[in-house]
């Protein structure tokens, strides 16, 4: 069943299409299915239904708005005229026989061009002719048809305009002669075959006259107006409109203004071709109001990157007008070019007691633009809001209506205002800047000389100060806003707009007109200026013609539909009674007067201001010797006014389209030819350097508009396709934008990525470091607002719709990635010391990506740290950062650093030679790979480096966090492998070390005292010879004993680390604090919350036929038993590791009592390597403890109590004993010289260091791993360890310990 067409419409408006996207980029096009004013109407085909005899006169007005389209579209193809001579190739030598074909080929090229420019020169003939008869026809005497109307003075003041700037062109563009000199060149070597081309040179010839001629167009134009009579009343009513437009503020839009400012100082010379006609003009117009206009604005913009000066055009143009040459006072007027500077800073200066200050340049404004884009934001809104509400309101009061919706209409109006007298400032900046280039600039970014730059640079790239390109992009920003706020409400607005049209129009012909009729009918005064002969009006012969004018306009434009009284007859109209306060009220209605109807209406108020006398002094409306009364007068001179702006109104849409364009921004096709480059590089354009302005200033306020200049692009890209209508300028744009877009997202990421970099580094800073600082707020951050910026999901660009929250993330992923890659490179450039630094510069990271997740989604940081790591894969157990601390360990640490007991660090000795080891150089990055900003790079590293000449518990911190639980195992494997291994290398060593002992080694005596006891130990440890292997295996054991406090140190971070686990995972395991402080089971039987959950899912699943693999989930039910020491595990590990010397170390006494003079245990080499080492560093050789450090008593001692020869070692150490005798010499005082133990101090005091060390290393190891009590761990063979489980303290107990390859 089909869904009717209503209950679909209604669905369909349930459904919103608004998203979150900020409106921070200018309007766009459209589709609107609601009535808007949009269209554009130009034609006026029914004034003719008004029986005003103006169909002569809207034929003409046609004729010059077909020539004016026709004229711009010359204009555009003469402004983007590029040389085609550049493009021609150049024969070589060896190609001269191929001259002739190159001649040919080049004429045909420069003939497609050359007819553009002859069909150029027919049309300004053919345009001239009949702007020349148009003015004629209103210069006779004898006044023939009506007008010319305000739109018709337009027409030809448009028309002349165009005429200018196609002249203005023709003498700019220097490529135009340079190829037409290449086209004759060439027409002369081809047409020697040709016959009769006598035509063919003159047209040649005629073209070059034109080209070659300054001011060809105007002079032409001049010899049509003044070939049958003079034209010097219409010119003067022209210079008359156009002074007081201009003066009045008469010309409502910036273009209307821009074209009565260029065409003003050609009529002025056009109508003063002789004295008679220059004191004629000046009568009408005084030449100070003349020159005042030329002060005023001493720069016009004619294109985009040409401009016009008054001053210079007149002085040029006298010596083409001889007449004219004699107005000294005009020609005197200065040149921007020849303002001295501090003139051209404030001009125009103090003339003639009237003070007058105009700046061009916009940051002189922007203190007042800036208040009033802010008032005129709020009022509008509010109007918006208001007329909204009265939408909303059924049955609104009708006054409240009008009042709102007049309300509305005025504040379009203002909005147009604004927009135009700000899009105007851009213009004549711009022409500004044009007129006077910078003469002496610094560029920071080159190291060229000034004189390689281009003109352009001077006057676009260098031209523009900071705080003005500021100024520019503020300005644009403003323009941009205002005008999508406008078109937003286009057709909320619309209906609005056309009843308060409707509304004014029918009040003023309704109403005020009527008053006008009673006042005239009661005077009975006679109105008739016109005289009995004149055909204006004739119809109205027998009737006052002010009357019948004031009626003609009623009956013109009068809605009598909308009127609830009684329309009134003629007769009635002009009766003297009535009363003369009663008002027409009229309902209101959506239907604004036709163009033709303004049109009109202009028109039958100037007939009646004017009286159609061309010559009448006064202005428009200043004629004093008027006898229309004063307050008529004025209320016509108002509604004249109102009349120009309603088309503009009506033509909502294409009049804000032309006020918020600004691709004029962008071309610069007169600098491309007189720099002779094919384009300009991107530095130089206008629209990139506002981009790059607002990225270098890190203004928190402009970066919200960094879209704006795109904007430019846009309207540029529209111009070039719609008015100019070249696919190549299109093409140039397109390729600049693409490049510029590209870097703008690669430096916003940085510039996005750099402040949340900072602000994570600045919030991870220690408080108590900023708080004993006394500048610490140069580490605090300065706010930004980037979220609008990342919520553009339809950036307009150039017809397309580019998703850039999409394009930054996309960004932000690779820049965190090439972050990680670059902090582990530079970890892998430096020791292990740098793990602290490693581990501080990936949570500042891990922080930045937590602050920018929030506005933005980007890819876990974990997967972008596993994938950085190459531990991504599911089999993967190892990392590349584990393999970088392994590799670090292996060759650097072991060897090279040795441990401080004391201290618990490891520290690298001085006194051990560094093994050479092949490490990258450091990487260079700029300081947002770091943590943000040069200041919070110092104040990290400072702390960094208080970690960077040891490794000790915060470097095991670090490295527990960076590596995980899951690469953390492989290191651990790697480190435990490595001490199997060193103990099989070491194991021939210790052989050969056992070979060399004595067969008898007894007891030390006590009679010889120390003295005695060290000469009977070097006697029998004669290991001399064997120096080289005394060092590899101290040096083995000195690894060993690194590698298993490392474990410990490890173990003792884990356990911490595991402790705030816990404290975190309590409750799930059922445990919670007792009364005592101390933990109780919660839960009753034993089973925790955790166990039930996974036993319950176990006992769901394995039921299940689907399920592949039901012993893992029996395996997970039971991982919660797995938890024990690293420490531990690595003890066991090396006592298995060591089940495979234990015959060779640990022989068994043949006797069953305990061998003390024939025994060869480990415990007696290790026991004469250390009083050995002991020895050498009492006698002042190179200190042993700065090579080995107390790491070789930790891998000694741990060897010795895991081959149970603890006590062996405390009975019959060397030292040991050495150390009993000196207490009993030191004790026999009275028997003994005091001094027998003189010479060993150093000596016996390194021995009782070493026996403390000792003692501390057994207690430890009795702690952690109590063999004698029968406690030890053992391990599954799962890997999972059994605590403290009771077993026979065998050889055979760590048989189960998984070995490699098992």
């Amino acid at each position: 069943m089909a869904v009717p067409v209503e209950e679909a419409i209604a669905a369909l408006s349930t459904f919103s299409l608004e998203d979150e996207q900020p409106e921070i980029q200018g309007p766009g096009a459209w589709v609107s299915s609601e009535s808007a004013a949009t269209s554009s109407p130009i034609e006026y085909s029914d004034v003719s239904a008004y029986r005003l005899s103006l169909s002569e006169d809207t034929k003409a007005l046609n004729q010059l708005n077909t020539l004016i389209q026709e004229g711009k579209e010359m204009a555009s193809v003469i402004y983007t005229y590029r040389s085609c001579v550049k493009a021609l190739p150049q024969l070589p030598d060896s190609m001269k026989h191929s001259q002739a074909d190159l001649y040919l080929e080049t004429y045909q090229v420069l003939d497609l061009e050359m007819s553009r420019l002859r069909e150029i020169q027919r049309w300004q003939a053919s345009a001239s002719s009949k702007l020349a008869a148009d003015m004629q026809r209103f210069s006779r005497p004898e006044r023939r048809i009506n007008g010319p109307t305000i739109t018709h003075l337009w027409s030809m003041l448009k028309l002349l305009d165009v005429l200018l700037q196609l002249d203005h062109l023709k003498n700019a563009k220097a490529s135009i002669p340079n190829d037409f000199s290449w086209y004759k060149r060439t027409f002369t070597q081809v047409s020697v075959q040709w016959q009769d081309t006598d035509s063919m040179r003159e047209e040649l010839d005629d073209l070059q006259i034109f080209l070659s001629t300054r001011w060809a167009i105007l002079l032409n134009l001049h010899v049509e107006m003044f070939r049958v009579n003079n034209v010097e009343d219409i010119l003067q009513v022209l210079i008359v409109f156009a002074v007081e437009s201009l003066e009045l503020d008469f010309a409502l839009l910036f273009p209307e203004r821009h074209i009565l400012l260029r065409v003003l100082p050609v009529l002025v010379v056009l109508a003063t071709s002789s004295e008679k006609d220059s004191e004629s003009l000046y009568k009408r117009v005084k030449i100070n109001r003349l020159i005042t206009i030329f002060k005023n604005d001493p720069v016009i913009p004619a294109f985009p990157d040409l401009h016009l000066s008054p001053a210079a055009m007149l002085k040029e143009l006298s010596s083409y007008f001889q007449k004219f040459s004699s107005q000294t006072r005009l020609l005197t007027l200065p040149a921007p070019h020849e303002l001295p500077p501090r003139e051209a800073l404030e001009y125009p200066i103090n003339f003639l007691q009237f003070t007058y200050q105009r700046h061009y340049l916009i940051i002189n404004h922007i203190g007042a633009i800036r208040a009033e884009h802010d008032d005129f934001a709020i009022r509008f809104t509010s109007s918006i809001n208001q007329l909204l509400l009265l939408k909303s309101t059924e049955g609104a009061d009708v006054e409240w209506s009008k009042e709102v919706k007049g309300c509305v209409y005025d504040m379009v109006v203002e909005g147009f205002q604004l927009l135009s007298r700000w899009t105007s400032r851009i213009w004549e900046q711009c022409a500004w800047k044009f007129s006077r280039p910078c003469k002496e600039f610094s560029p920071i970014e080159s190291n060229e000389a000034p004189t390689s730059f281009s003109d352009y640079e001077k006057v676009v790239r260098y031209n523009y100060s900071t705080e003005e390109r500021k100024a520019l992009v503020e300005l644009v920003s403003y323009i941009k806003s205002i005008g999508s706020m406008m078109q937003r409400c286009d057709t909320l607005v619309a209906d609005a707009l056309w009843e308060t049209i409707h509304a004014e129009v029918q009040d003023f012909v309704q109403n005020t007109l009527a008053t006008m009729l009673k006042t005239t009918f009661r005077k009975k005064k006679d109105l008739s200026r016109l005289g009995p002969d004149s055909l204006i009006y004739s119809q109205y012969s027998n009737f006052f013609p002010f009357a019948a004018i004031l009626s003609d306009m009623r009956t013109l434009s009068a809605d009598w539909m909308a009127n609830t009284s009684k329309p009134e007859t003629e007769s009635q109209s002009l009766q003297p009674g009535g009363d003369e306060s009663r008002a027409n009220f009229f309902y209101p209605r959506s239907v604004p007067p036709t163009a033709a109807q303004v049109h009109c209406l202009q028109f039958l108020i100037y007939e009646v201001v004017s009286g159609g006398n061309l010559r009448k002094p006064g202005g428009l409306f200043g004629n004093s010797g008027s006898d229309i009364p004063v307050n008529d007068m004025k209320q016509l001179e108002t509604f004249f006014y109102k009349l120009s702006f309603f088309l503009h109104i009506m033509d909502y849409t294409a009049t804000l389209g032309t006020l918020m364009d600004h691709g004029f921004l962008w071309f610069r096709e007169f600098y491309l030819e007189s720099s002779r480059v094919i384009q300009f590089p991107v530095e130089c354009s206008l629209p990139w350097m506002l981009i790059d302005q607002i990225l270098e200033s890190h203004n928190a306020g402009l970066l919200e508009s960094v879209l704006i200049p795109f904007d430019i692009y846009n309207d540029s890209a529209q111009q070039a396709l719609t008015m100019l209508k070249q696919r190549f300028l299109y093409d140039e744009i397109e390729a600049e934008v693409d490049h510029c877009f590209d870097i703008f997202v690669s430096r916003l990421c940085d510039i996005i990525f750099t402040y949340y970099k900072s602000w994570g580094a600045s919030e991870l800073l220690d408080p108590s470091f900023l708080f004993a600082l006394d500048n610490g707020e140069r580490f605090s951050v300065q706010p930004m607002r980037f979220m609008e910026l990342l919520k553009m999901t339809r950036v307009k660009l150039l017809g397309r719709t580019i998703d850039l929250r999409s394009l930054i993330a996309e960004r932000m992923n690779k820049v965190f990635r090439e972050n990680l890659e670059f902090l582990f490179d530079r970890f892998e450039s430096q020791d292990l010391c740098a793990v602290v630094e490693l581990e501080k510069l990936v949570d500042i990271l891990r922080h930045t990506h937590d602050l920018l997740s929030k506005d933005l989604s980007i890819d876990s940081f974990n997967l972008m740290m596993s994938e950085m790591l190459e531990n991504i894969s599911l089999v993967s157990y190892s990392s590349r950062l584990a393999s970088q601390i392994w590799s670090e360990m292996q060759n650097d640490f072991l060897p090279n650093f040795i441990l401080c007991n004391t201290t618990q660090r490891f520290v690298r000795s001085s006194k051990v030679p560094p093994a050479p080891v092949q490490k990258p150089s450091v990487p260079y990055a700029k300081p947002n790979f770091y943590c943000g900003s040069e200041d919070l790079n110092s104040a990290h590293q400072s702390f960094a480096r208080l970690h960077s000449g040891f490794l000790g518990i915060p470097h095991m911190f670090a490295i527990v966090k960076l590596l995980g639980q899951r690469s953390l195992p492989w290191l651990i494997r790697a480190l435990l492998d490595h001490i199997s291994n060193k103990i099989t290398t070491l194991e021939p060593m210790i052989s050969g070390l056992q070979e060399a002992l004595p067969k008898s080694i007894g007891l030390l005596p006590f009679d010889g005292g120390v003295t005695g006891c060290m000469r009977l130990i070097n006697e029998q440890l004669n290991w001399g010879k064997k120096s080289e292997l005394k060092a590899e295996v101290l040096s083995g054991i000195k690894e060993i004993g690194s590698v298993l406090y490392w474990i410990g140190l490890l173990d003792n971070v884990l356990r911490e680390v595991d402790t705030a686990h816990f404290m975190q995972t309590a409750p799930w395991l059922g445990m919670v604090p007792g009364p005592d402080g101390q933990i109780v089971q919660s839960h009753e039987g034993g089973v925790s919350p955790i166990v039930q959950l996974f036993r319950s899912a176990t006992a769901a699943v394995i039921p299940n036929p689907g399920c592949p693999n039901p012993a893992s989930f029996q395996t997970m039910a039971k991982q919660a038993e797995a938890a024990g020491s690293v420490l531990e595990y690595a003890l066991a590990f090396t006592s298995a590791a060591l089940d495979k010397y234990c015959s060779k170390w640990s022989g068994a006494p043949k006797t069953g009592f305990v061998d003390i003079t024939t025994s060869r245990d480990f415990y007696r080499i290790y026991s004469g390597l250390q009083i050995g080492y002991l020895e050498e560093s009492a006698r002042g050789r190179p200190n042993n403890y700065e090579v080995l450090g107390d790491s070789v008593a930790w891998g000694g001692c741990t060897i010795i109590y895991l081959l149970g020869q603890q006590l062996h070692f405390e009975l019959f150490d060397f030292s040991y004993q050495v150390l009993n005798v000196a207490e009993v010499e030191a004790a026999s005082v009275s028997h003994r010289s005091p001094h027998s133990s003189q010479g060993w101090e150093a000596l016996l005091e390194a021995m009782k260091k070493a026996r403390r060390l000792n003692n501390h290393v057994f207690s430890m190891l009795k702690a952690r791993c109590p063999l004698e009590d029968k406690v030890a761990c053992a391990i599954k063979q799962s890997g999972a360890p059994l605590h403290r489980i009771k077993f026979e303290n065998t050889v055979s107990a760590f048989e189960t310990l998984p070995q490699i390859g098992g």
